[in-house]
């Protein structure tokens, strides 16, 4: 026990340590490195990467994951289009290299009208030199065919201009991309070529400098509109790719003259007019980013140069509601009262826990210590997850699958798991025991986790074994909370408070702080409904739950109240209805509908089976009469040759998922199936699991120490390890890439177990009001996702919390009553918070 301890603080100690470097590094880049772009706009501007496997080929899949340095590239749509701009226009002058961005926004706000148009432009002889205008959802596009940059129209544009017009001031263009005359200029400009680019550009660039110096409204009386700035943005010329040019483009558009001109835009770094350098980043080298042409980039291409652009004009205000998938040049919402006040809670907190050791009448008046502790734990990680997500202290990555990364996490886990072996203690080596349902959890944690962070979502199979993953979780849902009602006999309104408060606490209060809602962490809510289900289920009629025949009668009827509930249409939508009408709470019922209808039966498997185990130790134990059944059901724990158990589990494994898998090609094919089969994988994993007392003796302590905190790597990942709530990935900006993600996801798992702990802590505290700072009273069993743990071996009767002749316990609970206005009164400031909240 000693060696464990010793164990214990040496590792708090390197993580505190970690944790101290990481803030400390992260601050001095923040303040010191990034002090001249903290917003990422010149990331955006002038560099990225591609991220995908192998751009160097044309692909449709090609070409989607454009990097900026430490910020998200989110992708623009219509909606998203229509809130930027409103009333203002979006002007594209230049080629046809600049009129390709124009048909990608055009696309974006309508695919289908934009491609018409498109077909409709090639069908006219002199397309090709021709001005276009596209209106859609109240937008107006417009396109200047301007290849000198020297018309009448572009003269008049850049007079009307304002990058802060008044109120009412409708002249001006919300965005301006010019695309620079290089090539134009080298095919056409002879000898005088380099001369009139420059003519040109500087043309621009004066009457830019002369517009935002007459600017007569401030930035941040623009911004508090909550507009972004009209801005001109101006495109480098276009590097082709020279292997495909025609003959006569090869002689004029040479590299050398090329380079001159994008060199004279590199001398106007001081100016007011912004380059899009990555534009030439993207197709630097990369002969697949070109059409056959050369000049032309391919679609996928074009419409990520569609996205920086958006992203320059649209992203300077606010950031508007989660996700925060679209951190380039954003400006993050200022913190509100919530956030305001954890913040000032995380920072007093600790001074409060120094300050009641020097002050006796101090330490009177405020909680246990314990208590103290925890409070101080879960507001600082309410603090972090602030900071980390909804600020750009941290930088932010794209999420991009790969099968090597992917691999390469899967084996490196696995084989940590099996080093971490060890045997169970004496009296835990029965079915389904508790270090074997932890462990269980963890890898299958493990499993979810790695599926997140290498955005394996896409690839159909790792689909497929993540949703009997989440199925496994709900059946331990309804195997461990029917288990403790059967053993307990304890339905009283303190154990289910508890439970809830446990899965809740976190999923309901972070939502306050990082401006998203309860039904973004779904498992939460979803455990929280199962158990609901299995308690009133179990609670009906408790006096007959010893009756087989009767509680399969009643688990028939939950049955049908469940899918009643979930799929009539009009059901759910007038509880929502409820809710947003009386609490201003959003809940999405098509999202919902679907997360309980994918496992919908599988709980019920999970109480079955508990029913039957539990019966089964009292039959072993003597205390209760043996049935025909219960004989029928002997009959099928008789062992058979391990060789013949094996085989025969693998192939009940197998062949359910072959099928599926051959026959559904999306997942829609088999998200149908799924509700039907789930049981199969599940019941026949259970089984290897427990066919001989051998496996049913040692576990795997990794991964039942991730069990023992599962819910919260759950809830905590999108914002500490992922990010953009769940859409890329922290990054600290100081390391290399691999260090980055080990000392991300150490401090991690770190912070996860600690918010554990002071859930459980703070859990007792609502509920029973008190926590001895002895440790003596502690919280319940871990629920839910965190799964009833098993009482060790079988409950007698007689004890001390139940009846001897019902079994029911006999602990009201004096404390009951004050528990319940403690709760109630949390749900009132909770109401208040959710109708005054923005």
């Amino acid at each position: 026990m000693r060696r464990t301890t010793r164990i214990a603080d040496a590792v708090n100690r390197v993580h505190h340590l970690l944790l101290t470097i990481v803030v400390f590094g992260i601050i001095y880049r923040y303040c010191r490195i990034d002090a001249n772009d903290p917003f990422k706009c010149g990331a955006l501007l002038n560099k990225g990467q591609w991220l995908d496997s192998d751009p160097r080929w044309k692909s449709e899949n090609a070409f989607q994951n454009w990097q900026p340095p430490g910020c998200l590239l989110g992708v623009y749509k219509k909606e998203g289009i229509q809130n930027c701009f409103r009333t203002r226009r979006l002007v594209f002058v230049g080629d046809s290299t600049t009129r390709q961005i124009f048909w990608a926004v055009a696309q974006k706000m309508d695919r289908d009208r934009a491609n018409a148009a498109i077909d409709e432009m090639l069908r006219l002889e002199d397309h090709r030199h021709m001005d276009l205008e596209f209106h859609s959802h109240g937008v107006m596009l417009q396109f200047v065919w301007d290849t000198w940059l020297n018309s009448t129209r572009l003269e008049q544009e850049l007079k009307d201009f304002e990058a802060y017009p008044g109120k009412d001031d409708k002249s001006s263009a919300g965005l301006m991309v010019l695309g620079a005359p290089g090539l134009w200029q080298a095919r056409h400009g002879q000898g005088d070529y380099l001369k009139g680019f420059q003519r040109s550009i500087d043309a621009v660039n004066i009457q830019m400098d002369h517009n935002i110096a007459d600017a007569t409204v401030s930035r941040n009386t623009f911004s508090r509109r909550g507009e972004s700035p009209n801005i001109i943005l101006l495109t480098p010329v276009q590097v082709p790719w020279y292997q495909d040019l025609s003959p006569s483009r090869v002689e004029t558009i040479t590299p050398e003259k090329i380079n001159e001109m994008n060199n004279y835009l590199r001398t106007l770094s001081t100016t007011k007019l912004k380059i899009l350098w990555s534009y030439s980043r993207m197709t630097e080298g990369i002969g697949g980013a070109y059409e056959d042409s050369g000049l032309h980039v391919v679609s996928n291409v074009a419409h990520q140069k569609a996205d920086v652009a958006l992203h320059s004009r649209c992203n300077t205000a606010a950031i508007g509601g989660y996700p925060f998938d679209g951190t380039c040049c954003s400006t993050y919402m200022q913190p509100g009262i919530a956030q305001c006040f954890i913040i000032f809670m995380a920072m007093v907190l600790p001074m409060l826990l120094v300050f009641r050791r020097r002050f006796t009448s101090l330490s009177r008046r405020l909680p246990s210590l314990e208590v103290m502790v925890a409070l101080s734990t879960f507001m600082a990680v309410l603090g972090y997850c602030f900071y980390a997500d909804r600020t750009h202290i941290f930088e932010k990555a794209h999420r991009h699958f790969q099968f090597q990364e992917f691999y390469i996490a899967c084996i490196a886990v696995a084989i940590a798991g099996l080093l971490s072996v060890r045997s169970n203690e004496s009296s835990e080596s029965e079915f389904l025991n508790r270090p074997q349902s932890d462990e269980w959890k963890g890898w299958m944690q493990f499993l979810v986790l790695i599926y997140h962070y290498t955005h394996a979502s896409p690839i159909l199979w790792i689909y497929e074994i993540v949703r009997l993953v989440v199925a496994s979780y709900l059946f331990l849902t309804g195997y461990g909370h029917t288990m403790y009602f059967l053993q307990k006999g304890d339905y009283s309104f303190k154990r289910v408070t508890t439970v809830l408060v446990r899965l809740n606490l976190m999923g309901c209060v972070l939502p306050y702080v990082m401006r998203n809602d309860y039904m973004f962490y779904y498992f939460g809510p979803l455990v929280s409904f199962w158990f609901v289900v299995v308690f009133y289920t179990l609670r009906l009629g408790r006096d007959y739950n010893s009756n087989l025949y009767f509680l399969v009668a009643k688990l028939l009827l939950s049955v049908g109240v469940v899918t009643g509930i979930t799929m009539i249409p009009g059901v759910l939508e007038f509880v929502a209805f409820i809710l947003k009408t009386l609490c201003n709470i959003s809940w999405d019922v098509v999202e919902w509908r679907f997360r309980v209808f994918l496992d919908i039966y599988i709980a019920f498997f999970g109480m079955l089976l508990a029913f039957l185990v539990h019966r089964r130790r009292l039959l072993k134990a003597g205390l209760a009469p043996e049935t025909v059944l219960d004989h029928i059901l002997q009959l099928s724990n008789a062992w058979v040759g391990i060789f013949a158990s094996v085989t025969t589990i693998l192939a009940l494994i197998l062949i359910p998922i072959f099928f599926i898998v051959s026959h559904g090609h999306t997942k829609q094919d088999y998200n149908f199936w799924h509700p039907y089969f789930s049981i199969v994988p599940i019941i026949s994993f259970i089984a290897l699991r427990n066919c001989h007392q051998l496996l049913r003796k040692y576990h795997s302590t990794l991964f039942a120490w991730l069990g023992k905190f599962s819910l919260e790597t759950y809830v905590l990942q999108y914002h500490i390890w992922l990010a953009g709530d769940g859409k890329g990935l922290l990054r600290l900006g100081l390391w290399d890439d691999w260090v980055e993600k080990v000392v991300i996801t150490l401090l991690f798992l770190w912070v996860s177990r600690g918010v554990g702990g002071a859930t459980q802590v703070l859990t007792t505290w609502i509920v029973d009001g008190d926590v001895r700072g002895d440790g003596g009273s502690r919280p319940g069993s871990r629920e839910g996702i965190e799964l009833g743990r098993l009482e060790r071996g079988v409950l007698r009767p007689g004890g001390d919390d139940e009846d001897k002749s019902t079994g029911r316990s006999n602990k009201t609970g004096s404390g009951e009553g004050r528990s319940g206005w403690r709760l109630g009164g949390m749900l009132v400031v909770m109401w208040i918070a959710n109708i005054t909240y923005k």
